[in-house]
């Protein structure tokens, strides 16, 4: 590696030595206590004020569960990427998955981006799950996946 630039808040482009340039995302989350529970909190979750009673108060529309599949789907293609796995076998075989789990879970790579932030953000609607998304595999376009996000109701 010869040069690390910052393109924005969550991203780092590197130019590798004479094979083009590298994109990595960073997905800025917290994890913190509600009661027994270990939840994911976006950022700046803690200045949302809606009134007295919810100030500092962890979003509660935010799916852990999907979060925690979006975490992992991007951290396995990473390791396809940079060749550390050869394939979501090798890498259900390292984590003691089935294949189908990780095969599945990489599918969340071909989200739209701005549909990766609003998932983030805890703004998906209430129905988008991880077992909707294992349930109903998405087009790989993202204008017909932000067609399919606009049908579902708050």
């Amino acid at each position: 590696m010869r040069l690390i630039r910052q393109v924005d808040a969550a991203a780092l482009q590197r130019v590798v030595d004479g094979t083009g340039v590298k994109l990595t995302t960073f997905i800025p989350v917290q994890f913190k206590k509600r009661g027994v529970r270990t939840v994911i909190v976006p950022p700046n979750a803690d200045s949302v004020q809606t009134g007295p009673a919810t100030l500092g108060k962890i979003p509660p529309s935010c799916d852990t569960a999907l979060l925690i599949a979006l975490g992992r789907a991007f951290h396995w293609q990473r390791l396809l990427d940079e060749g550390i796995a050869t394939s979501g076998s090798e890498i259900a075989q390292r984590e003691g998955l089935h294949p189908s789990t990780v095969n599945e879970l990489l599918r969340l790579n071909l989200l739209a981006p701005d549909i990766v932030k609003r998932l983030i953000a805890g703004r998906q609607p209430r129905t988008m799950t991880l077992l909707w998304f294992q349930r109903h595999p998405l087009p790989v376009d993202w204008e017909a996946q932000r067609e399919i996000v606009s049908r579902f109701g708050r």
